[in-house]
């Protein structure tokens, strides 16, 4: 073959391979939620799947690995093949909680992972009951450190987010509330509207309707900023400065796939998100959207570490060592 047709060789290979590379995604892609079909995250993740779909023109397939705290479907994207064709609606805590509470954790979140854009926030409420008299944060602390160790607050377990939220806000108000873990959370709730326990830490989306019902009342959010779904509720951070216990869920890639399709997977998100039926459908499955948008794959790394460094420290502070 001469030097000629040979260069050809070599020209016509190196377009096609370019040419391949710019066909992504040329096969339906992967979206793991580590959720049971039908709860919150996954009919967010359906939803955000269907516009994903549209924006890159190509399917995106919802696969259910629940179990195990979520570690069987975060270990099962982290063992994927980093090609582009398979991401993990992760949950916070698959990313930072469980690195604090499991020993001998199957994977490594700032190690396995490509953080690809935080979606949304999955907000908790700090409701009382009706005939609790506190309306606000501040009333709330007070009215228990003149009785400490009198009022119970009702979570899901001592170990999960609402339980180490309410054991951070008894280290950082000096209050003494005693935590009653509730193995099914939907009792716990019940125990509040009937005044069994006078305060509880719940999802936005588990307690919404019984909020604006009026059997039980919300005195804040358990985040920085508050949320459009309760404009008129404020956040605990306005109270307590830095107090930040919102779950949260971010699109994150096995490690090592290619920073091009990262970036075009984050645009895409962002295109999706804005979606007005998105919009609409958050708020009510107890999700907050950034207005602002999601942010840049940077942002969603340094929003990582952040929360990385936070749940490092509160958990030295609670003396809460994994098991």
């Amino acid at each position: 073959m001469k030097l000629s047709q040979l260069a050809l060789v070599a020209t016509l290979a190196f377009v096609g391979s370019a040419t391949a590379q710019e066909k992504w995604p040329s096969r339906p892609i992967s979206l793991v939620v580590s959720q049971a079909a039908g709860a919150s995250p996954d009919v967010m993740a359906r939803m955000l799947a269907d516009k994903l779909g549209k924006e890159l023109g190509d399917s995106v397939i919802v696969e259910n690995k629940p179990g195990g705290g979520n570690v069987i479907g975060a270990q099962a994207v982290a063992r994927a093949k980093p090609d582009g064709y398979t991401f993990f609606f992760a949950t916070s805590a698959a990313l930072v909680t469980n690195p604090f509470m499991m020993k001998d954790l199957p994977y490594n979140p700032l190690k396995d992972y490509a953080p690809v854009a935080l979606v949304t926030r999955s907000n908790q409420l700090i409701v009382a009951h009706p005939s609790v008299p506190a309306k606000t944060l501040a009333e709330l602390i007070a009215l228990e450190k003149k009785a400490p160790g009198k009022m119970s607050v009702a979570v899901d377990g001592p170990r999960n987010l609402a339980g180490v939220t309410a054991l951070a806000f008894n280290k950082a108000t000096g209050t003494n509330m005693v935590l009653v873990p509730y193995p099914n959370i939907n009792n716990g709730v019940q125990d509040v509207i009937n005044g069994r326990a006078e305060v509880g830490v719940f999802s936005v989306s588990i307690v919404e309707s019984q909020v604006r019902a009026g059997t039980m009342k919300a005195i804040a959010i358990a985040a920085p900023k508050r949320i459009a779904a309760f404009a008129d509720v404020p956040a605990a951070g306005e109270t307590i400065p830095g107090f930040d216990f919102a779950g949260w869920f971010m699109v994150v890639a096995p490690a090592g796939t290619p920073d091009d399709i990262i970036a075009k997977m984050n645009a895409a998100i962002g295109r999706a998100v804005r979606d007005p039926a998105i919009k609409e459908m958050a708020p009510k499955l107890g999700f907050d959207i950034d207005a602002s948008g999601i942010g840049s794959p940077k942002a969603a790394s340094e929003f990582l570490n952040e929360q990385m460094a936070l749940w490092a420290k509160t958990t030295k502070e609670l003396n809460i060592e994994p098991q």
